[in-house]
This record gives structure tokens, sequence and C-alpha cells, in this order.
């Protein structure tokens, strides 16, 4: 995403708009064949350069609705995608998104403070809502926003892309299969060279945290979901030159080691000043590890088990992972299922967060 105006932001986020006209639960969301109508919230890089371009790929999703805090850009993208003037909404007209009976579905991609703001306005509209993670910079907030959607009897989502892409998916498999025997530890470091200090995520304000909230969340949520356990306690160091001015108000480098009920741990590590994607799970019968692991494009994967030794291709998968995360959302209104990566899961890792940087702040365990 790109620079996002603090002025515009704010401004959004103190509307209290109520929403215009009753709550609409979408038209004919169980209409057999039909593809439920998103709206993009939040017109950044991500959005506009990899979100958008999928719905083309998705087949039970589309796009039919844009909000932005800047006119140009919905011109721009709107005269691109086809989306009429009537289904493109600032920030401070959102809630008009009530009486559209074509979105089903919110996005929302927009600095991380802003999470709760608009994902309880979008569940007050009636829509269902994918969230970006990190969920939102607290726990309170996190848990605000599942019973926002609870309430109105909306789903909600985090956009947890991994969990949809094939090398992980076969990690995942190959661990669950007993293929590595009792997972013993998991490596996952995360992190890349940020430039811009003026930048929404090196604000605290709008991003929460530095590197742990932005890039690090890879590293813990790869932790959660190889071993398939929660952690239960943490221990936690940071790293930070402050007088880099990128770093006046968040953290640099960050390191952290999770206890597992089982007796796993994990090492994580997180930063703004180095590169690399990576996570490797060892057990007694070898091992797997993906680098890079999260990445958009381009994942690659090393086994050493019985039977194998050396790189290994995953099972096909029908759809690349954002396409997939978008479907998966869809299939689970028109059926009436739980997502993969509900709000909980979001939750759960705000909570791990918490104590992994009151650990590193009181130079202690902290237990979960």
């Amino acid at each position: 995403m790109d620079e996002i105006s603090k002025r515009t932001f704010l401004a959004a986020g103190l509307a209290a708009a109520l929403p215009i006209g009753a709550p609409s639960l979408g038209a004919n969301a169980d209409e057999p064949g039909r593809k439920l109508g998103y709206a993009i919230l939040g017109l950044g890089y991500y959005a506009t350069r990899i979100i958008m371009p999928r719905f083309a790929e998705c087949e039970h999703s589309k796009l039919v609705a844009l909000v932005s805090g800047t006119p140009e850009k919905l011109k721009t993208f709107g005269e691109q995608y086809g989306i009429p003037e009537s289904h493109r909404y600032s920030y401070e007209t959102f809630d008009q998104i009530a009486s559209n009976p074509d979105v089903d579905i919110v996005y929302v991609i927009t600095p991380n403070s802003l999470h709760r703001t608009f994902t309880e306005r979008a569940a007050k509209a009636g829509k269902h809502v994918m969230c970006e993670k990190p969920m939102a910079n607290t726990v309170a907030d996190c848990e605000a926003m599942i019973a926002a959607c609870k309430k109105a009897g909306r789903k909600l989502m985090i956009g947890y892309r991994s969990r949809f892409q094939a090398h992980n998916i076969e990690a995942i498999k190959l661990i669950r299969d007993g293929m590595l025997g009792p997972v013993r530890t998991v490596v996952a470091d995360h992190g890349f060279t940020i430039g811009d200090p003026k930048q929404w995520r090196l604000n605290k304000a709008l991003a929460g945290g530095g590197s742990l909230m932005d890039i690090g969340i890879y590293s813990l949520n790869a932790a959660r979901y190889l071993t398939g356990e929660e952690p239960i306690a943490v221990n936690a160091v940071e790293s930070t030159d402050r007088n880099d001015i990128r770093f006046k108000e968040v953290e640099d480098v960050i390191s952290f080691q999770l206890k597992f009920p089982s007796g796993a741990t994990a090492n994580g590590y997180s930063a703004y000043s180095a590169n690399f994607n990576r996570y490797r799970v060892t057990g007694p019968k070898g091992f797997v590890d993906c680098e890079p692991a999260t990445s958009y494009e381009g994942q690659s994967m090393r086994a050493r088990f019985s039977g194998q030794n050396g790189p290994r291709e995953p099972a096909p998968q029908p759809k690349n992972q954002f396409s997939a995360q978008l479907d998966h959302l869809s299939e689970c209104i028109l059926t009436g299922r739980e997502p993969l990566v509900s709000g909980e899961e979001g939750l759960k890792d705000l909570r791990v967060i918490e104590a992994i940087y009151r650990a590193a702040r009181e130079g202690r365990t902290v237990k979960i």
C-alpha cells in the first residue's frame, strides 16, 4: 500500500455516521452460481496491484465497488475495472454501502489502526468482512471486531493468504501426516529493508508497532500453523538503532522464542533492516524448509524424510493464493462454513504479539 494521508484517515476514523437504509444481506446471496460482490476499501499498492487483478481468476467472487479517500484513485480504478460511479465511495460516504445489494463483502486494506473502525462500520452496514493482517493494533480491538461481526451475523476473515499457497499447504500436510515425526523446532525469519521514513508503517499510531506487526507476523503465524499448537510462553529481544530516523517510533529487529505445550519450540525473527523470507521445521524423522516461504510468488521447498531427500514440488492447487483466499470467504458465506482464518485466528496472533513486546520490554519470560 502506498502512503496514505494521516489527515484523511483520521477524518475517516472519526466519522460516526449511521448507515443509510437497512443493512443489506446481499442480493440473492444464496443464488446458485452467483459470484459474491467485493468492495475493496483502501486503494494502495497491495489492493490495486496484487488483489484486484486476481478477481479475474475467481469462481465465486467479483469486484463490484471501491472505497478510497482519493477521488483520483476512485476515477482511475473505477474506469479500469468498470465500476460505476454509484459504486464508488469515499471514507465519509462509506456507510451508504448498506443500501447497495451488489456488495456482499468489504475487504479492508488500510493502515492497521483503521481496521477496527471499518470492520465495525462494514458489519453495521450488513456486509461480511475480509480484513488484512495484522487484524488490528491491540487485542481489545480484535475482540471488538469479532463482537461487531457476530452481532451483525456477518462473517469475518483475516487475510492470511499463505494458508492458501501450495507450498504452505504441502508443508502443513507433511507435518500432520507425521512424515517428520513430532515437531521439535521451527525457525521462521522474515524481514525486508524499509525505505521512506515518512511511510505509515513507521508511524506507531497507524501501524501499532514496527517490523513485528508488519512482516514478523509471518514468522509468528507460520510457527503456529506448522506446529498446530498455541504457544504457552514467550521470550524476546529487541535491537533498534534509535538514531536511525526510520525507527524513532517503532522497532527494527526483534527476535522471539515460543514454547508450545508439546515441548516444541519456535525461534522467530523479524527485521526492517535485513532481507529474508524462510522457515524450517524439524522432527526426529527429518525436516521441511521453504525459502522463500511466504512471498507473493517464487516459493521453493526442500525436504528430508523417508523416501524424500531434496527439492519437493507441492501438490498442484487449482488457484493461486490470492484468488483462493478471495473465493474461500465467498464459499464460506454461500455454504455457512466458518473461514479457515477467522477473526479468532487474527486475535490469537495479536495475543502473542502483545506478549512478545512485553517479554522484550521487561526482559523476562511471559506466559500466555
